[in-house]
């Protein structure tokens, strides 16, 4: 399944406008990528031949099972690291940049430790936020001090 960066961001690219047109076409691809006709031409023909997409003769574009998920892969991939860069206070535009970029290059090993990290501190802050309303509910609720409240022993 060894594919370079270009493939995987016209199999991504395909996927993403299938979600969002009825069927997808070269036209389409140049559209959203803002390259020439000719050149996703090529690259349909190389996607082609290594069986990741199909061409009906309508020129629709459909991706095999192999190509989804490259395509999948790098779209997830591209979701997490965005929504991990923002959460560090990166402003949407160069997150969503930067795991452009990101999403090629990262080995599986490194993706899974940053999401199992991610999703710890999710996880804490949800306990944290689960404790604090709780907690001032407990106040407002019961007037209770720091000494006798349940969520502050």
């Amino acid at each position: 399944m060894a594919t370079n960066e270009s493939a995987e961001n016209y199999l991504e690219t395909i996927l993403m406008l299938s979600k969002k047109l009825p069927v997808v076409r070269s036209v389409d691809i140049a559209n959203e990528l803002g390259f020439k006709k000719s050149s996703v031409s090529i690259a349909m023909k190389n996607l082609r031949e290594k069986n990741h997409i199909t061409v009906t003769d309508s020129g629709f574009i459909y991706l095999t099972d192999s190509g989804r998920e490259i395509a999948e892969m790098i779209y997830e991939r591209h979701e997490f690291l965005s929504t991990w860069l923002e959460s560090l206070g990166v402003p949407k535009e160069i997150a969503t940049e930067d795991a452009c970029k990101m999403e090629h290059v990262i080995s599986k090993e490194s993706l899974y430790r940053n999401q199992k990290s991610f999703e710890a501190v999710i996880l804490l802050l949800q306990s944290f936020f689960f404790v604090y309303k709780h907690h001032n509910e407990c106040h407002e609720q019961h007037g209770c001090t720091y000494q006798n409240c349940l969520f502050c022993q």
